[in-house]
């Protein structure tokens, strides 16, 4: 598992069996400190009647404890209810530790851990430390152990402190992905509003010609055919022209672009749990079609990497070359899954050659050995002329 994968997982509910597996070994690891209290139920150092108070006073405690922690640490709950549980949880603490003994002791470190990861940072700075006095005071007041006490206090501070981080960092991440989401609703909604100014910019005029040279062909019919029929010849201009404007129109919106594959190509990595290093600036001024070329190419790149692979990382490189004919930009998608299959390229391979033979470019493909598999690096290269921003 990759520590990427379990990133995307944060401030999410598990979707996978290897996230909940994630989840129940983080819960299992703060369960550990409970082993005190159970230990001592077992052993039978209380009366039939106290031992069963305290199995169910336990596990209403770790009930309540879970489903504060883990499932509402994302969340910005009612204050009033987080501190009545809180609260809650403070006094189950304390009434055990008074009744049951030392072992009891360490509900106080679940307490001070809740208060980390369910309230807000300034309120959780104080009442901390409180709880931790809390905790040493029933220690010193019923003559408990004082190495017992000491060793609390420390897991008790850092465990509250350590939830305030956490917590703080899963509502960060939420805000994130949340921001990001509203920009890429705000981006779409700009480039709709682009597409529409544009239709109309192009179709404007020639419908608005079209209405006009109908009428007219409508008033010329019954007298005068022969200038009717020349409207109407007008109108069939003007409309093959439109619909050839409306084609360049939306082949110029369908046209992929480099940056917009690296951005889909990071996304559809990290979604798929590839650890991704992919650059964040591209070359500026490419040449329309030599860029349309790598962009479909590193898509279906991409894709294969995503879905055949195995990979659990992949690395795309843009590289300018300055040769005697002129310069070459170089696309490099190299992973270290299982690798190529020795057999005759696939389909898309195909494809990305017959793109790279429009513009002149060239292909190339080899199995690199690694520690975690084959491996595999595509490289496709494409001549841009004598500058960058030349024509084709």
């Amino acid at each position: 598992m990759n520590d990427d994968e379990t990133f995307v997982g944060i401030g999410r509910p598990p979707t996978n069996r290897r996230q909940v597996g994630v989840k129940l070994l983080w819960i299992g690891i703060w369960l550990a400190f409970m082993s005190a209290p159970v230990k001592d139920l077992i052993d039978g150092n209380h009366t039939p009647w106290a031992a069963a108070l305290g199995t169910l006073g336990l596990l209403v405690f770790v009930g309540t404890y879970l489903v504060l922690v883990f499932r509402h640490t994302a969340k910005a709950l009612d204050r009033r209810r987080v501190g009545a549980t809180v609260a809650f949880l403070g006094a189950l603490a304390a009434v055990f530790s008074l009744t049951l003994g030392t072992p009891w002791l360490v509900l106080f470190v679940y307490v001070s851990v809740t208060v980390g990861a369910t309230l807000p940072p300034r309120t959780a700075g104080w009442l901390i430390p409180v709880v931790t006095a809390v905790l040493v005071g029933i220690g010193l007041t019923v003559d408990h152990p004082r190495d017992v006490i000491t060793a609390l206090v420390f897991p008790a501070l850092l465990g509250g402190f350590a939830m305030t981080g956490v917590r703080q960092m899963i509502r960060t991440t939420i805000e994130l992905r949340e921001a990001r989401a509203t920009v890429a609703q705000l981006a779409a909604n700009e480039e709709r509003l682009r597409l529409a100014r544009d239709l109309h910019d192009l179709l404007g005029h020639s419908l608005s010609l079209i209405t006009l040279k109908s009428e007219l062909a409508g008033r010329m019919l019954p007298d005068r055919p022969d200038q009717a029929a020349l409207q109407v010849a007008d109108i069939e201009q003007v409309s093959r022209q439109a619909l050839v404007d409306v084609r360049s129109a939306v082949t110029g919106y369908r046209r992929p672009t480099l940056p917009g594959e690296l951005a889909g190509a990071r996304t559809a990595l990290a979604a798929a749990g590839i650890i991704a290093d992919i650059p964040a600036d591209v070359p500026a001024e490419l040449p329309e079609k030599p860029e349309e070329v790598l962009a479909w190419a590193l898509r279906e790149a991409v894709t294969n990497v995503v879905r055949h692979s195995g990979a659990r990382r992949c690395a795309v490189t843009l590289t300018l070359r300055q040769t005697l004919d002129g310069r070459i930009l170089e696309l490099t998608v190299a992973d270290d899954g299982r690798g190529g299959s020795g057999t005759k390229p696939g389909n898309g391979l195909t494809g990305i050659s017959e793109r790279l033979a429009t513009v002149d470019g060239m292909l190339t493909t080899r199995a690199t050995g690694s520690v975690s598999g084959k491996g595999f690096t595509l490289t496709l290269s494409v001549p841009l002329g004598s500058a960058l921003g030349s024509g084709e």
